[in-house]
């Protein structure tokens, strides 16, 4: 977390926290989600217009992916200063990008070490890591084909459904968040 960040936690310690208006997608992309997006649908409804806008803006990016953590519930938020911004995810919490070499990034860039490897139903490709679960990004399916050829990972049939439970993440703490005077 940067500095600055924990600096403005500790001069503003009760700023609220914010639902619905970030979004990270199966592709490792940043989403900000407006009142309009959000009134569209939640994020990973596949309704038009409810991802909101694409984020491209590389400082921008960096700065979320530095300052972005879980909770101990499992929500995934990014620390903007002192408010923290939870995160509607489409898939996981991470995406992972794949290297010819078999080295496995997240979407943020950090190597990680890959523990297992998770098929679900649809074909989906999942990475556990020290970092926890993520989705291997649909373009580097074929690296992973490559891995589990050579023997280096044995892919296990998981539903997807079971994921979020069983990896301790939550897709969207806009749905699940505490009712108003409820403690998380």
């Amino acid at each position: 977390m940067d500095d600055i960040v924990r600096l403005a936690m500790a001069k503003w310690p009760h700023v609220p926290d914010c639902y619905g208006w970030l979004g990270l997608d199966a592709r490792g992309n940043w989403y900000m989600r407006d009142d309009r997006a959000q009134a569209a649908g939640a994020f990973d409804s596949g309704k038009p217009g409810s991802r909101g806008s694409l984020l491209k803006h590389e400082k921008l990016i960096d700065f979320i992916q530095r300052n972005y953590a879980a909770d101990a519930l499992g929500r995934w938020f990014f620390q903007n200063g002192p408010q923290r911004v939870y995160v509607e995810l489409e898939a996981t919490p991470w995406i992972w990008r794949i290297e010819g070499d078999g080295t496995v990034r997240a979407h943020s860039g950090e190597l990680v070490t890959v523990k297992r490897c998770l098929l679900d139903e649809l074909g989906r490709v999942y990475l556990q890591t020290e970092r926890g679960l993520g989705l291997v990004h649909t373009q580097d399916v074929t690296h992973v084909a490559e891995r589990v050829e050579a023997g280096h990972w044995s892919p296990e049939q998981e539903p997807a459904v079971s994921l979020p439970g069983r990896y301790g993440y939550v897709r969207s703490p806009q749905r699940d968040r505490p009712a108003q005077g409820e403690s998380p």
